[in-house]
């Protein structure tokens, strides 16, 4: 009970510093290839686009500045930083790789965690990435869902949290609950400013892909909805 508590305050309290990725879902990579389609219902879309719009104004009023100031801080020190995270989240990629009877991926998992957490330092470095070759595979509830056959339900843009679908949302949840080691720490203010960093931090990492939506896209709401469920769907056929 007392952990529920401090992660449900600590989660209330971070939600300024999640807004920092709320509207940069993760849908580029190497390979992936944007095509403007619906792809998912939107029935809410008029309040998606009200939230959706107040994302953008804290983006850019709040989290922009704060994220200007903190990237004085050296670039590989950030970096260390996102894998420290990562490396954190390892019983996330790992269960639902194992819910998804991935065994490779997971022992992979495992092996990475017990490499980067001893050789690299606490999860600072990746070494088992860059000297042996074992790449992170990102699974989630959601892709284990949609693994099982789950639809994506309908399209959602949480305040602070951003773009979501109804399988994704409640699958992030139980990820987040459940399996992140941050929520089981005790202290409130250790758990809040370790989601603000990781938040911030991921932010400062990232090369303004957000700005360049809203300057060239036409619209930026479309654009982010079908490349985001375009990514998902990616990533549960993989």
């Amino acid at each position: 009970m007392q952990r529920h508590a401090t992660g449900c305050i600590a989660a209330l309290l971070a939600l300024l510093s999640a807004a920092a990725s709320a509207q940069m879902p993760d849908i580029y990579d190497e390979d992936f290839e944007y095509e403007e389609t619906l792809l998912i219902a939107d029935p809410l879309e008029p309040f998606n686009r009200a939230m959706f719009a107040f994302n953008d104004k804290v983006y850019f009023y709040v989290l922009k500045p704060v994220v200007r100031v903190y990237r004085h801080v050296p670039e590989p020190a950030r970096v260390s930083v996102g894998n420290f995270f990562s490396n954190l989240r390892a019983p996330i990629r790992m269960a639902n790789s194992l819910l998804q009877l991935k065994l490779v991926d997971a022992g992979n998992e495992l092996l990475r965690f017990g490499v980067n957490s001893t050789v690299g330092i606490g999860g600072l470095f990746d070494p088992a990435g860059r000297y042996l070759g074992i790449r992170r595979v990102d699974e989630d509830l959601g892709q284990t869902l949609g693994h099982y056959g789950v639809g994506q339900g309908f399209y959602i843009v949480a305040p602070f949290l951003g773009p979501t679908t109804l399988r994704d949302g409640a699958g992030n949840f139980v990820d987040a609950w459940y399996l992140d080691p941050v929520m089981y720490v005790e202290d409130d203010g250790v758990a809040t400013g370790l989601f603000a960093l990781d938040k911030v931090n991921a932010v400062s990492i990232d090369r303004d892909t957000y700005e360049e939506i809203t300057r060239e896209a036409f619209d930026p709401y479309t654009f982010i909805r079908d490349a985001y469920v375009q990514r998902r769907s990616a990533a549960v056929a993989r």
